[in-house]
């Protein structure tokens, strides 16, 4: 697994009590329904992606490749949202995307 970020794992110190109630959440939310894992994790995905949270994206595609996605897969989830969100904010997602599966450009 990556190395988290160096804010969340700030946050993991100084608030341990409020990240294992953060952690408890995203298990609960995770296994209340009959959605398998990759399909989670490229909803997730999209929900940042539409709300333009760059850290989001990038978290939720280091956990993408962790979980075997393609880098193919990945991009045509971001794809998938140029009708609905606009080009120019796709094209930002796609940009934090590459920030993970291609960090040399």
């Amino acid at each position: 697994m990556s190395e988290l970020p160096k804010q969340y794992q700030k946050f993991l110190n100084d608030y341990p009590d409020a990240a294992k109630a953060y952690e408890a959440l995203g298990e609960a939310v995770h296994s209340s329904g009959p959605i398998d894992k990759k399909t989670r994790i490229l909803i997730k995905l999209a929900i940042s992606a539409g709300a333009g949270l760059e850290g989001a994206v990038h978290s939720h595609t280091r956990k993408a490749l962790e979980a075997g996605l393609s880098k193919e897969e990945i991009k045509q989830t971001i794809l998938l949202a140029i009708p609905t969100i606009g080009f120019p904010a796709s094209m930002a997602a796609m940009s934090w995307v590459e920030d993970i599966t291609d960090p040399k450009g």
